[in-house]
């Protein structure tokens, strides 16, 4: 039976790739003093200017998505006959899934022959985006809503996120570091080094110290946990620091090349949380990867 693979605007892929593999979004606020704005093609996002008005001290402040937004989100698919498989931001960081739950209770109601299948996929920006590369594969490989489900179910798990901010001062802002005790701040030099845990919670685990040691570290995480590299697409996100991004893309098609390297910046919902001069990697491990 058909279905749809639909995500948030924050899984970090571009609208190119989104339209061209039928990948509806569902739309994330972010507002600058009291105006909301929306970016739902990463591709017109204007990142350089957005990032100097942040620089210039202006908050950006994000907002949940409710229910209903999502419910009106799935309607049209599920009046068109199509099943929904939806993959949401985590849980960890965000009460997006929880509403989008909700919705899926909803609309099982209102249509009691389909089915709303929401996936929690502990991660964020690309630990979205690249389950939903999967998912896509999947369902074009005609698997079923339900195989695929438990296909990227088992995936997200081993689907590791590290990466390092200037300045821990916006996830403080906004609450998304789960053990800020483990961290002081970020000073002469010394940058934290976070991820994703096992229930898609943001922690502190480690130090970099110095910039010019950013890449080399997190090259070095992937060299030692990535799971047949030659076969997986990976992705390096960015605030407004593509050279350091090149870099670490560099550095690792020279030690283990992936099969692709999706290099990419951030959009501003989950870049907002981490402010300019951050650098993500995302790729898969194996199991318990996320533990260490």
């Amino acid at each position: 039976m058909a279905f749809i693979v639909m995500t948030d605007a924050e899984c970090n892929l571009t609208g190119e790739y989104l339209e061209k593999h039928n990948v509806p979004i569902v739309p994330m606020p972010y507002f600058i003093g009291d105006m909301e704005f929306h970016c739902n093609r990463l591709e017109d996002f204007n990142d350089k200017q957005f990032w100097d008005t942040v620089r210039n001290g202006v908050t950006v402040s994000t907002s949940q998505i409710n229910p209903q937004r999502y419910a009106d989100a799935f309607e049209p698919h599920l009046k068109n006959g199509n099943d929904v498989l939806f993959i949401s931001m985590s849980s960890g960081i965000s009460g997006s899934y929880g509403s989008s739950r909700i919705a899926a209770d909803m609309m099982k109601e209102a249509y009691p022959d389909r089915c709303v299948a929401a996936i929690d996929s502990r991660g964020a920006a690309l630990g979205v985006g690249l389950l939903v590369m999967r998912a896509v594969k999947c369902r074009d490989n005609g698997m079923s809503l339900e195989e695929t489900e438990q296909r990227i179910t088992s995936l997200r798990d081993r689907m590791y996120q590290v990466f390092t901010v200037d300045d821990l001062m916006h996830l403080k802002r906004t609450g998304r570091l789960s053990n800020i005790g483990a961290v002081v701040g970020t000073v002469l030099g010394v940058k934290p080094l976070l991820k994703g845990d096992r229930d898609g919670k943001i922690v502190a685990f480690g130090l970099i110290r110095g910039r010019r040691k950013i890449a080399k570290t997190l090259a070095d995480k992937y060299v030692s946990l990535v799971k047949n590299p030659e076969a997986q697409t990976i992705g390096i996100l960015h605030t407004d620091c593509e050279q350091d991004a090149q870099e670490l893309a560099d550095l690792i098609r020279e030690k283990l090349p992936p099969k692709e390297i999706l290099l990419l910046k951030y959009e501003p919902v989950t870049g907002s949380h981490l402010g300019p001069g951050a650098i993500a990697l995302f790729f898969e491990g194996g199991d318990g990867v996320r533990e260490q």
